[in-house]
């Protein structure tokens, strides 16, 4: 299949099954499945030839699936190169032919049986020095090899060529690199905070489970926190963005929160201990932590020494000394001030300044009565801080601006969510960025520092990303996204039922994305959404979760509803709704516009499809006939993932897309839009319509999961279970008495790089 004969192909650090369809880094497993992996399959079958995009049609996607090809593929050959940490711009192993295909372009080394595979090499070098990359050597073993006979030494004068043609190409682009920052220099100035996020690649891979990044004042290294598998394997972490070796500085698995110094040369990282964090100083470049006391001999550098020590200069009330529990930080997160002098950490007190000169602390913030102060970031200028203000009576999270001398701080902004990690300030400073879980699950959002009131989303709605960093140079972004095994979960909640969960569909998919779990009407079938074959589609299955078939292919499928008669389902992919028979046939388009249409479902007379839409402006329920044909309005006062009444009399919805929604109701035919009582779930998406009224999954005090049920004829309210967590999604059988549910299995975070970020 490799051209030599072998299941097993290797080149550089990876090694391929194409037998077992496995792919390892070093030594260590890489999940790739479907779609992606048989692209690769296909490219390494014919290396350095050309594969059609033809050929890959006919090979992943048959004719009778409904699939929007070019996109389905790029994303799909998108996911490859992020498993191979390979760019399209740059690429290292697979090369695009615009328009006509793909070539595989690395070489592949000699076929390696069984017996002679040799033992997996630890997945990290933890080695303080920067070893050439094992691809780097193995490439020129196999080219001395290869160039001993005359097709070697064509092949080795095509693949020349191919690389200074390359070289040309790349240095087009290096000059219109040059003349597009000229063009973009300026942004911040037209208050253009929502242009897209230019190319996104994974830095570190989720078996590594890492996250807290922080860039070097460069921008060409990233610092981050670890949790390894293995003893010692834990700490503070150190990757270039260009290599794939780390560089370990700690072995604790208390270490969090890195932030390096202004020249580079030090990281000041947070331990955990004794119920509250230390703060230590670590070079850079050599590791060992060092003590930050008068005589500096010993081993260590840690900045919560004894409380006298410390002398805080509040901005109004004169000097006092500091006890101990005001002294020890009670968040990890730090911050450097730009000239070198000051490090900002969480103190019960508010935000406090360390001066790295005398030793003396600042108060900088003052937060009121049952609220705390955190996540300190300074300015680019070093002349403001940002931080959160976290109230504890149910009040929103505020993200605030003081000076960095302390004072008045002002709100920026209220957030509706949580705020998840330290908002970071943008390169110019005319900007912030930060994660917030308004919509369900943590993603990133840019606000302008002159329109505080308009945030707008710059990450995967699809993907968890949280604890943004910023580049001062290079233009870079860096987050954490975290990763799940998510399983579809069913409860028997009638009469003669246990009610203990059980899982129906294990691993749905790998993000938290999906599944959103529906049964048909006839109660025989079951659809959901799962990336199991690379991209997220919709698949249905007997209503056991057995014989499950993917009925999509268009690389980003969701929210699946049935029709009243059981035999096709409606979906939105791409702000795009689609209507598709499960028995075959041609889907059809019933929305497709310049808006955002999203979260489809069917009226109980299957004659209207309800779905979300921006088109007014805000998101609002819309109807539109299942046949096709114009959009009609159903809300006015915001609204979205509208579900009609088993009598089809009042159509009920969420009324609005970020978390613990009220359920309101409005006539079908319009009319008084209307609150129900006491029916908040956790979700827009956690509740379902049922014969007698609403079940649904929202928390309650003890963040306790609670699955409840709504009778519409008597207006009232009760519970039904208790679930683990607050699922995402939640369907349910028509007569209400089987429930099922999204619920997390083992969780994994990653560092994702964005370049070109501005």
């Amino acid at each position: 299949m490799t051209g030599n004969g072998s299941d097993r192909a290797r080149f550089g650090p990876f090694e391929v099954d194409l037998h077992t369809h496995e792919l390892w880094k070093h030594g260590t497993r890489i999940r790739l499945v479907g779609q992606p992996f048989e692209i690769l399959a296909l490219l390494l079958s014919k290396p350095g030839e050309l594969v059609t995009r033809e050929e890959l049609r006919a090979r992943l996607w048959p004719g009778d699936t409904f699939v929007d090809f070019n996109h389905g593929l790029n994303a799909a050959v998108n996911k490859l190169r992020e498993a191979l940490s390979d760019s399209a711009e740059s690429p290292r192993y697979i090369e695009t032919l615009p328009r006509r295909g793909y070539r595989f372009i690395a070489i592949i080394e000699p076929r390696i049986t069984p017996a002679a595979r040799p033992a997996p090499a630890p997945p990290i070098e933890h080695s303080a020095g920067i070893s050439p990359k094992p691809e780097f050597a193995g490439v020129s073993l196999n080219l001395k090899n290869e160039a001993e006979t005359p097709n070697a030494q064509v092949a080795e004068s095509r693949r020349r060529l191919r690389y200074l043609v390359r070289g040309g190409v790349v240095l087009v682009l290096l000059l219109g690199s040059v003349f597009l920052l000229k063009i973009v220099s300026g942004h911040g100035q037209g208050g253009d905070v929502s242009r897209p996020m230019e190319r996104l690649r994974p830095l570190t891979m989720p078996i590594e489970s890492s996250g807290g990044p922080a860039f070097s004042p460069d921008g060409n290294y990233v610092a981050f926190e670890r949790r390894g598998a293995k003893p010692g394997d834990a700490g503070i972490y150190v990757k270039a963005t260009e290599s794939d070796q780390l560089m370990q500085l700690t072995s604790n698995d208390e270490d969090c929160c890195p932030v390096w110094s202004p020249d580079g040369r030090s990281i000041a990282f947070s331990r955990f201990a004794n119920k509250g964090f230390a703060i230590y100083v670590v070079p850079s470049e050599i590791g060992g932590e060092q003590k930050l006391e008068a005589e500096r001999k010993e081993s260590e550098r840690k900045l919560t020494t004894k409380a006298a020590a410390y002398v805080v200069l509040p901005a109004r009330t004169g000097e006092r000394k500091l006890d101990t529990s005001d002294v020890t930080p009670r968040h990890g997160e730090l911050s450097w001030s730009p000239d070198g002098k000051s490090i900002v950490f969480t103190g019960e007190a508010g935000i406090l300044g360390l001066s790295l000169e005398n030793s003396t602390l600042h108060r900088l913030t003052e937060p009121p009565p049952l609220a705390q102060d955190w996540g300190p970031s300074f300015s680019p200028d070093g002349q403001r801080l940002l931080f959160v203000r976290e109230h504890q009576v149910g009040q929103p999270d505020e993200i605030m601006v003081t000076s960095s001398t302390g004072g008045d701080a002002t709100r920026m902004l209220s957030e509706p969510g949580q705020v998840e990690g330290p908002p970071q300030w943008s390169f110019d400073g005319r900007s912030v960025i930060f994660s917030s879980n308004r919509n369900g699950h943590p993603g990133l959002w840019r606000v302008s520092v002159d329109s505080p009131d308009s945030p707008v989303r710059i990450s995967d709605p699809a993907t968890s990303a949280w604890s943004p960093a910023v580049s001062r140079r290079g233009y870079r972004l860096a987050y954490t996204r975290q990763t799940q095994s998510l399983s579809i979960w069913q409860m028997d909640l009638s009469t003669s039922g246990d009610k203990r969960p059980h899982v129906l569909v294990p691993s749905t998919s790998q993000t938290d994305q999906g599944p959103s779990p529906q049964y048909s009407p006839d109660g025989k079938k079951l659809a959901y959404m799962s990336d199991r074959s690379g991209t997220m589609e919709i698949w249905v299955s007997d209503r056991d979760g057995t014989n499950p078939f993917q009925l999509t292919a268009v690389a980003g499928a969701g929210t699946p509803r049935w029709s009243p008669d059981s035999q096709a389902v409606v979906f939105d992919a791409h702000d795009t709704i689609v209507s598709i028979k499960v028995g075959g046939g041609a889907p059809q388009v019933l929305m497709h516009d310049t808006f955002q249409n999203l979260c489809p479902s069917w009226s109980r007379d299957g004659k209207w499809i309800y779905f979300a839409s921006t088109r007014s402006g805000t998101f609002q329920v819309w109807k539109v006939p299942s046949e096709g044909g114009s959009p009609v309005q159903v809300t006015r006062q915001g609204g979205h993932a509208a579900l009609e009444s088993p009598d089809g009399k009042y159509v009920y919805y969420a009324k609005h897309n970020m978390a613990d929604p009220e359920i309101w109701e409005v006539p079908v035919d319009g009319g008084l839009e209307t609150p129900l009582p006491l029916v908040r779930p956790g979700t827009w998406a956690s509740w379902q319509v049922v014969k007698h009224g609403i079940v649904f999954v929202g928390p309650s005090l003890g963040h306790k999961a609670v699955l409840s049920f709504f009778d519409v004829a008597k207006r009232r309210t009760s519970a039904i279970a208790v679930l683990d967590l607050v699922p995402f999604w939640l369907g349910a059988t028509q007569d209400g008495e089987v429930v099922a549910f999204d619920q997390p299995g083992r969780e994994q975070a990653q560092i994702m790089l964005v370049e070109n970020f501005r």
